[in-house]
């Protein structure tokens, strides 16, 4: 199963904060340099220089919580992007990475609610959509499973969880292949 985050795409986040003064225009892309030179340590510490002056400033802290999950460091992710949807509630984008995250440690229920405060809050956003779908798919495999381990004889539940589990290794796959080609930065 691919869930979608949206931790790459600070372009999109951009229009919906407001615009940036251009010396917290240029740390940012200083930041996002760092990250696509693989220098994640790095541009974490200059994401939290700038923080230290700016702790309000929504697009550094979003691209905090990126840097973080690149460090597999999902717990403080997790932390931030929380931090964030309570301090900026009306923006999508957190509720959608917080969802990846969720799921990404089996919290569907989380993944779920995450997803629909996203698509309250931005009803058009197809990433969101697609993750929501990814969650309903992952809830009905491990319903069927436990069909099954309640009663291994249950044919219908046996087909339905192929199907779901099907479903999901081919959405994974479609996922992978598309991640091979450049993305929209409109997502």
């Amino acid at each position: 199963m691919t869930f979608r985050p949206l931790l790459t795409v600070i372009a999109a986040f951009a229009s919906i904060t407001c615009t940036p003064p251009v010396a917290a225009a240029d740390e940012l892309g200083d930041v996002m340099r760092l990250r696509e030179q693989g220098q994640a340590a790095a541009a974490i510490a200059k994401a939290d220089q700038f923080l230290a002056a700016q702790p309000r400033d929504a697009q550094m802290r979003f691209a905090r919580a990126s840097l973080l999950v690149d460090l597999k460091r999902n717990a403080e992710a997790v932390a931030a992007l929380e931090s964030l949807t309570q301090d900026y509630p009306d923006l999508a984008e957190p509720y959608n990475n917080l969802a990846v995250l969720y799921a990404s440690s089996g919290e569907y229920p989380k993944a779920r609610a995450a997803l629909e405060q996203a698509l309250q809050l931005r009803p058009a956003y197809a990433t969101a959509y697609e993750n929501l779908g990814d969650i309903y798919a992952a809830l009905a495999a491990s319903a069927y499973a436990s069909a099954l381990k309640a009663d291994p004889a249950l044919r219908a539940a046996q087909g339905k969880l192929s199907t779901v589990r099907q479903a999901l290794t081919s959405g994974a796959a479609s996922a992978a292949a598309s991640n091979a080609t450049p993305a929209s930065a409109s997502r």
